[in-house]
C-alpha cells in the first residue's frame, strides 16, 4: 500500500506502523519508548502525528491505502514540548560523570526540541540506586519509559522487570487544567512509578541496559570508566554462540600511562534490529596477551605438524582457519578431528539425502515471524538464548502459539505466554525425541507422506470408547432450621448431578510416548486457530540421539511435507561452518594435535599451551550462523604472537599474506561465494534490512536414502535408587572457557553439577558441597550447584572446561545415569 508521510510517498506492509514507515524511508519523529522488535507502551507519547486529521500515537497507528500524515503541527508540538520538560523535572543534571552522556536520548530531544526553560515543578522523594545483578540502577536517572520492561517481556521473555510503586506528592490539580493533556497522563504515569527486579527471573542479558535511553541502567562493568565518545566501535560477531549477532567491541587506551595499548570497555549492539546473549554483551575480556613472536617454540610446532597424525579442534574457529586445517588435512593425510562439528556433519548429511537440499530453509528470522513453533530437542536458554528470543517473540508480538519438548523443566521458558493456551511446556523422558516427530508428522503432514510412514502412524491409531462424566448442576429447595431464630427456612442450593455418555476418539500410542492423553489434541487444535506460518526449532538433543539417522531422515520429511520450516541449530559458535568446509574424521590416532584442545602437542588462545595464538576478539574472519550467512568479525586487539596462518605457509605450497586472504576461497561447492572478506558488509539499514556477509546458496542434493525402516529407540531407564539422570549441559551464558576467563564470569563459571532445590532436597545434598558423580565407569569430583531456574528431578552437569573431563560421564548422547554419593 502506499500512503503520504509528510509530502513524501512512502510505501508500506499491511499492519505496518506509522513509526516504523518513517524511520524505513528516513523520516524523523521522535519516540523514547519504542522499540522496532517489540510491542508499543505509549510510555512517552512522544510520537504523536496527525494522521487523516486525527491525532494518533505512531508507534501503535497502523498505515491505511492512501493515508496522509503530518509528523509535526502547532498543537503536537507543544505536547512534545510539554512532555519533555516534565521528563527533566527533577532529573539530575549530572551529564558530565553520567555514562550514558554523549548517547543519551533524554539529552539528544532536550536540545532537539530546544528545552531551555522549566513550567512544572514537584517535590522530589529518595529513590536509592540499587544493585541487580550484572547492572546498577539509579531511580533518580529513571524516566520509566518502560524499554526495560518491553524488551524483557517481548523479546528475551525472562520477564525479570516490571513498573511498581513509589512514594510521591500528589501533583497539584491546577498543572492538569494548564498543561497539555498527553503531558499530564504521562507525568502523572512517571511521579507514581519506578522499575521492579525480580532477581531468579534474571538470565543476565544485558539486553535492558542496551536499550535504556537514559543512565538509569547500567552495567557494573562499565560505569564510570570511560565517556561514550573516547571510545572506537569495532563491528564483529558474537563469537561465543552459533547467533553470531552482530555487535560491536568498544575500546580506547587502556589509561594515561598505558596510552599505546588498547582495552575492551563494554560491547554494545543495534537492539532495535538484534539482541545479545550475556557472553556476548560481558565476556569482551578474553584476549592472549603475547607481546612477541616466540621463534624457537614456532619452530617445534613445524615439527609437530610435520609429524602429526591427526588435528583436534572445536568449533570456535573462523572458517578461515578452518579451511587451513582442511588443506593440512589434505596435503598430509591427518585425521581432523572436531567432535561437535563431526556429529552436526553427520546429521545435516542425512538430513540433505531425503530434503534434497543442502541446508535447512528456516532461520531465526523465521521464526521471529511465525505464529506457530515448536521447539524439539534443545535447551533453548542455555544452548541458544537468541533461538529462545524469537520463540518467545513469535508468541508475544505475532499473537502464536508454542510447543516446547525437552526433559529438563526451565521455570524461565515457561514465562513464555499463556500456559496451557498460548503455549505448552512438555517435560517428557529422554530418549523420546523420535516419538515427537512422528506425532508431528501425524499431526502436519500434507497427503505426499511417503506410504510406509502414513501406514506406521496409521498402526499406532486405534479407535476407543471412551465414558465421559459430565457435571450437570441443578438448583434445589431445602428447608433448615435457622441457629439464631430455631424457625424453619427455606435455603436454594446446587447440586450436581452425573449423566454419562460415551463418545468416539482416535487414540495414538505416540502419546503414551511423550506423556500426553488425547486432550493434547483438542489443546493443539486450539492453538492453530488463525496460525499461517509455522517453524520447527531442531536441537542438539537430536544430533547427539543414538538413533540420530532416523531423526535426520524425520525431520526432512517435516521439512518437505508439511507447513513447518527447520532450523537446526548448530552447536558451538561456528559449527556449521566447519561442518561444510571440513572432512571431518570421528576419532584421533597416533600423534595429535590440539588447536584449543588438550592433545600431545597444544596450540592455545588461552595461554596453556605450547604455542600461543590469538582469541577471537584479535582475530579477522567469518563464522557461518544458524541464519546460514556468511557473516565478518573483525580484531578488536591486536596481536603480537604467531597465527595459524603463519605455520600454513610453512607447510603449504601456496601462500597467504593475511589469514583474512584465504575468505574467498571458501568452498563455492557448498555454497559459499568468491567475495573477499573486505567486500563483506556487517551493519543494519533503517528499514531494518540486515545487511551481513551473504547467504550459503543452499544446493539441491541428490535423494540417496529412503526412511524404510521403523527406528525403535529402548526406554531411557527410569530413576533407580542411587541414580539419577543427568545432562550434558552449561551453565547459562558459559559457552565455553573463554567465556569463563573473562572478569564478568570467572566467578560464576563453576564446573559442577547442577540441580533444581527440589531435587537437591531430595537427594539430601548441600549446596557447594561436593560428591562423586559416577557414568559409564567415570568417576568425578564435582561441587553441587543449585539453579533457581530449573525444576524436576534432572540435573545437568557443566562441559566448558576442557581440563575437567566431565564429557567422559556421557556417550554422544546428552543423556546419561549416573550415581551420586556424597564425598
Amino acid at each position: 500500500m502506499s500512503l503520504n508521510i509528510d509530502g513524501k510517498l512512502c510505501k508500506a506492509k499491511e499492519g505496518e506502523s506509522l513509526l516504523n514507515i518513517a524511520r524505513a524511508n528516513g523520516i524523523f519523529i521522535p519516540a523514547i519508548c519504542y522499540l522496532t522488535r517489540c510491542s508499543p507502551t505509549l510510555a512517552c507519547r512522544l510520537c504523536l502525528v496527525e494522521a487523516d486529521g486525527k491525532q494518533v500515537y505512531a508507534c501503535n497507528a497502523k498505515a491505511k491505502e492512501g493515508m496522509d500524515v503530518k509528523t509535526t503541527t502547532e498543537n503536537i508540538a507543544k505536547e512534545r514540548r510539554a512532555i519533555m520538560e516534565v521528563y527533566d523535572v527533577n532529573h539530575p543534571l549530572q551529564c558530565g560523570v553520567c555514562d550514558q552522556s554523549g548517547e543519551c536520548e533524554l539529552q539528544n530531544y532536550s536540545l532537539y526540541m530546544k528545552v531551555d526553560s522549566q513550567s512544572y515543578s514537584i517535590k522530589d522523594v529518595p529513590r536509592p540506586a540499587q544493585h541487580w545483578g550484572v547492572m546498577n540502577y539509579d531511580p533518580g536517572l529513571c524516566i520509566v519509559c518502560e524499554k526495560c520492561v518491553t524488551v524483557c517481556k517481548d523479546m528475551i521473555g525472562s520477564n525479570a522487570l516490571s513498573t511498581v510503586k513509589r512514594g510521591s506528592d500528589a501533583i497539584e490539580k491546577t498543572f492538569k487544567e494548564s498543561m497539555p493533556k498527553d503531558a499530564y497522563s504521562m507525568w502523572n504515569k512517571l511521579n507514581k512509578s519506578l522499575i521492579g527486579f525480580e532477581e531468579d527471573a534474571c538470565t543476565d542479558c544485558g539486553e535492558c541496559i542496551s536499550v535504556c535511553p537514559v543512565g538509569a541502567l547500567v552495567s557494573n562493568d562499565f560505569q564510570y570508566k570511560s565517556n561514550a565518545w573516547e571510545l572506537t566501535r569495532v563491528p564483529a560477531s558474537n563469537p561465543h554462540s552459533s547467533d553470531c549477532a552482530l555487535m560491536y567491541y568498544e575500546k580506547k587506551h587502556e589509561s594515561v600511562e598505558k596510552h599505546s595499548t588498547q582495552k575492551i570497555y563494554r560491547v554494545t549492539n543495534d537492539h532495535h534490529y538484534i539482541s545479545l546473549n550475556g557472553a556476548a554483551r560481558f565476556a569482551y575480556d578474553f584476549e592472549n596477551k603475547v607481546e612477541s613472536k616466540d621463534e624457537k617454540e614456532f619452530d617445534l610446532a613445524i615439527d609437530a605438524f610435520k609429524k602429526a597424525n591427526s588435528i583436534k579442534f572445536n568449533s570456535f574457529i573462523t572458517n578461515e582457519e578452518a579451511l587451513i586445517l582442511q588443506k593440512l588435512k589434505e596435503k598430509f593425510g591427518l585425521k581432523l578431528v572436531n567432535d561437535d562439528a563431526f556429529l552436526y556433519q553427520r546429521f545435516l548429511k542425512e538430513f540433505s539425502n531425503i530434503a534434497g537440499k543442502s541446508l535447512y530453509s528456516a532461520t531465526l528470522k523465521d521464526v521471529h515471524e511465525s505464529n506457530f513453533v515448536i521447539s524439539v530437542g534443545s535447551f533453548l536458554k542455555h544452548d541458544l538464548p537468541n533461538a529462545r528470543y524469537a520463540l518467545n517473540n513469535s508468541v508475544i508480538l505475532n499473537k502464536g502459539s508454542a510447543l516446547y519438548f525437552h526433559p529438563l523443566e526451565d521455570t524461565t521458558i515457561q514465562k513464555v505466554g499463556k500456559k496451557g493456551k498460548t503455549t505448552e511446556f512438555i517435560f517428557h523422558k529422554p530418549l523420546k525425541e523420535e516419538a515427537i516427530l512422528y506425532f508431528i508428522l501425524d499431526l502436519f503432514a500434507n497427503e505426499e507422506l511417503p506410504e510406509n510412514i502414513k501406514e506406521y502412524l496409521q498402526s499406532l491409531k486405534e479407535k476407543r470408547v471412551k465414558t465421559v462424566v459430565e457435571n450437570i448442576k441443578e438448583q434445589v429447595v431445602e428447608k433448615v432450621i435457622d441457629e439464631d431464630s430455631g424457625e424453619e427456612k427455606e435455603v436454594k442450593k446446587m447440586v450436581t448431578k452425573k449423566q454419562e455418555k460415551e463418545v468416539e476418539y482416535i487414540y495414538s500410542k505416540l502419546l503414551d510416548e511423550i506423556g500426553k492423553d488425547e486432550t493434547f489434541y483438542e489443546l493443539i487444535d486450539s492453538m492453530l486457530l488463525k496460525k499461517d506460518k509455522f517453524s520447527l526449532i531442531i536441537g542438539e538433543d537430536l544430533i547427539t540421539h543414538p538413533n540420530w539417522k532416523n531423526l535426520a531422515k524425520l525431520t526432512a520429511l517435516i521439512e518437505k511435507y508439511t507447513q513447518f520450516d527447520v532450523v537446526i541449530i548448530p552447536t558451538k559458535t561456528n559449527t556449521l561452518g566447519v561442518s561444510l568446509i571440513c572432512d571431518l574424521d570421528e576419532k584421533a590416532e597416533g600423534f595429535t594435535i590440539g588447536y584449543n584442545e588438550k592433545a600431545d602437542y597444544q596450540l592455545s588462545a588461552l595461554g596453556d599451551g605450547n604455542l600461543d595464538v590469538p582469541s577471537l576478539n584479535q582475530q579477522e574472519g567469518t563464522f557461518v550462523n544458524i541464519d546460514k550467512k556468511v557473516v565478518p568479525t573483525n580484531a578488536a586487539l591486536p596481536y603480537n604472537g604467531y597465527i595459524l596462518n603463519d605455520i600454513a605457509n610453512e607447510l603449504l605450497d601456496e601462500k597467504q599474506e593475511f589469514t583474512i586472504d584465504y575468505t574467498e576461497y571458501l568452498p563455492t561447492t557448498k555454497g559459499f561465494k568468491n567475495i573477499k572478506f573486505d567486500n563483506l558488509t556487517n551493519y543494519f539499514s533503517n528499514d531494518r534490512k540486515e545487511n551481513r556477509g551473504y547467504e550459503l546458496d543452499n544446493l539441491d542434493v541428490e535423494q540417496l536414502s529412503q526412511l524404510s525402516a521403523i527406528s525403535q529407540t529402548k526406554e531411557f531407564a527410569s530413576n533407580e535408587d542411587d541414580f539419577i539422570t543427568i545432562y550434558r549441559a552449561n551453565p547459562i551464558n558459559i559457552f565455553n572457557e573463554f567465556v569463563a576467563i573473562s572478569h564478568e564470569f570467572k566467578d560464576k563459571a563453576k564446573t559442577g553439577l547442577y540441580l533444581s532445590k527440589s531435587l537437591c532436597d531430595e537427594l539430601q545434598l548441600v549446596e557447594n558441597s561436593t560428591v562423586l558423580v559416577t557414568s559409564k565407569a567415570k568417576t568425578i569430583d564435582l561441587n553441587v550447584y543449585i539453579d533457581k531456574q530449573l525444576d524436576g528431578k534432572i540435573a545437568y552437569i557443566s562441559t566448558f572446561d576442557k581440563s575437567i573431563e566431565t564429557k567422559e560421564l556421557f556417550e554422544s548422547y546428552r543423556f546419561s545415569k549416573a550415581k551420586i554419593v556424597k564425598a
